[in-house]
């Protein structure tokens, strides 16, 4: 081997060292809620990472607002990715996945809706959504 064939095997390492690292820090999930601001971005972060929580609210909803530490709780303390949906700014969105009634949490597991919920749940029936499918 050459010097020349050393230097490009190490660059290729580097190169694989740094693509692995690009993929764990894109699957981990951040540790706040992601707010949604278009429907590409709600597509990508379902399809980036292996668990997401959705919570699909409304501002004039009361128990949307009780949900809300309920679901920012749930974002730091667990490995699943946590998006907020504005069903008024958003209708399309709610309108694909046939949210009804507000506060609708949708579990996403392999980009695949796994759960919905209707309404206000205590904080461990949502862990145990987000357990069961592969989050802790």
């Amino acid at each position: 081997m050459t010097g020349g064939d050393d230097i490009e095997a190490i660059k290729q390492r580097r190169k694989e060292q740094l693509m692995q690292q690009d993929q764990s820090e894109q699957t981990s999930a951040p540790n706040e809620p992601i707010h949604v601001e278009s429907t590409e971005q709600f597509n990508e972060v379902v399809g980036t990472h292996d668990v997401v929580l959705a919570d699909f609210y409304a501002d004039w909803c009361g128990p949307c607002k009780m949900l809300e530490p309920i679901v920012e709780e749930l974002a730091a303390d667990t490995d699943a990715a946590v998006a907020k949906v504005d069903v008024d700014a958003h209708q399309q969105l709610a309108s694909q996945y046939q949210v009804r009634g507000v506060p609708t949490v949708i579990v996403f597991a392999g980009g695949e809706v796994a759960e919905q919920v209707v309404g206000v749940r205590d904080q461990s029936h949502y862990r145990s959504l987000l357990e069961r499918h592969g989050s802790d």
